[in-house]
């Protein structure tokens, strides 16, 4: 059953649908096929500390089956709709990931654009997953960072953007900044806190719930024993808007640098059904640029803090965070290489019995694709973890460890 902002998103979609006699209407797709191999603990998706979304063990998988719809109209508007669905051994869903309605205006005659967005939507973050339904063109599974925006993070709202394009004012470049109100974010912070940093392709569908780790301060008699045992990242618990923005400089055939800040505005101490708002915020930047010898880097770095507290005012998690990573790929004819570097942190500043949140880890990722045909591509994808989580104890797992994964996918855009 939809939430409230996905009826909404789903109304206004068949909406601009049902008006578009003279639309343009584009839909994508992508098929997902994965073999794998990981050496991890249970897959934090079911409720462990593995940094996968894959236990331990061989699995066939549909990683992602997506479906990106969009209808545009002659005056400005288009609707975008995008449907993700993921299947294993221990689970299958599918469901909204987005689905929005936009306007876009013309150009001024001094190059200035301005555009609007409703709807259920990612904020403007990710240099990563720019591909279909938010997949990623570079490596099959996205960063620490990019992880968990697809898990927590993601907008019921209006965002309002204004673009000065440099071909009108005789520049290099163009200017691009934004800003978002929305609401549906109230949980943001909880899984970050209670699973760590993670590493997947996996993103929560808008009606998705995801199950906690069994830590000790969540069983019966300890503090965090009034917590619902899934957490319900978007939903809304203290009716108030939270807050987006975000400044680019994109640069003609070279890159994009970013710089931005997400506040979701929430009163830590309010609860519904065992669902708690946390306070979370962060600053983020970005780089996407273009080298030499058809290389290119993308740069990402995130930083910010969550609090949630009892209904009494006192914190029970207060925690800083932080994760950055650099991407360097390079074309070959046919085949893209890959190499990602990564490190993620998360400092527990509370004093909450049986709830030790802190981490620290490093990753690194290599990718080889191959492009078969206009639409298909064989990617081979080695993963490696090495992370320090104190709360691993708590379910006799050791807190230091290493973890890794082979895959083999093959990729269909259509």
């Amino acid at each position: 059953m939809l939430k409230q902002g996905g009826l909404i998103s789903v109304v206004c979609f068949c909406l601009v649908c049902n008006a578009a006699s003279s639309a343009e209407i584009d839909v994508r797709g992508i098929v997902d096929i994965r073999a794998s191999h990981t050496d991890s603990i249970d897959s934090y998706v079911h409720g462990g500390y593995g940094k996968f979304s894959a236990s331990n063990g061989n699995q066939l998988s549909l990683a992602q089956l997506g479906l990106d719809l969009s209808v545009r109209l002659d005056n400005g508007f288009s609707a975008h709709g995008v449907v993700n669905g993921f299947s294993d051994s221990e689970e299958t869903e599918v469901g909204f990931t987005e689905a929005f309605i936009k306007y876009k205006s013309l150009p001024n005659e001094n190059g200035y654009r301005w555009q609007n967005k409703f709807g259920i939507f990612y904020p403007n973050i990710s240099y990563e997953n720019e591909a279909t339904a938010w997949s990623s063109r570079y490596t099959l599974n996205s960063s620490a960072i990019n992880t968990w925006l697809a898990e927590e993070v993601r907008l019921l709202g209006n965002e309002i953007s204004l673009t000065r394009l440099g071909k009108f004012n005789d520049a290099p470049y163009d200017l691009n900044f934004s800003a978002t109100a929305f609401k549906s974010n109230d949980p943001v912070g909880a899984l970050l806190s209670w699973h760590g940093w993670t590493i997947s392709q996996r993103q929560t569908l808008w009606n998705e719930k995801r199950t906690l780790p069994n830590f000790e301060a969540l069983r019966p008699g300890n503090p965090l024993e009034t917590q619902a045992k899934q957490s319900d990242p978007f939903t809304e618990i203290d009716k108030r808007l939270g807050f987006h923005g975000r400044g680019a400089i994109s640069f003609h055939q070279q890159g994009e640098l970013s710089l931005g800040y997400y506040h979701n505005n929430a009163q830590p101490y309010k609860v519904i059904d065992g669902q708690y708002a946390w306070k979370t915020r962060f600053i983020h930047a970005g780089l996407k640029w273009k080298l030499a010898a058809d290389f290119t880097v993308v740069a990402q770095y995130l930083k910010g803090d969550t609090l949630m507290q009892n209904p009494d005012r006192f914190d029970m998690v207060n925690n800083d965070y932080h994760s950055a990573f650099v991407l360097l790929s390079k074309k070959i004819n046919t085949y893209r290489a890959s190499v990602r570097l990564e490190e993620f942190s998360v400092i527990d500043n509370d004093s909450t019995q049986g709830d030790d949140n802190n981490e620290y880890g490093k990753s690194a990722t290599f990718n080889v694709s191959k492009r078969l045909s206009r639409q298909l591509f064989i990617s081979t994808e080695y993963l490696w973890v090495k992370s320090r989580r104190a709360a691993r104890a708590y379910v006799d797992e050791p807190v230091k460890l290493t973890e890794q994964q082979l895959q083999l996918a093959a990729r269909y855009y259509f």
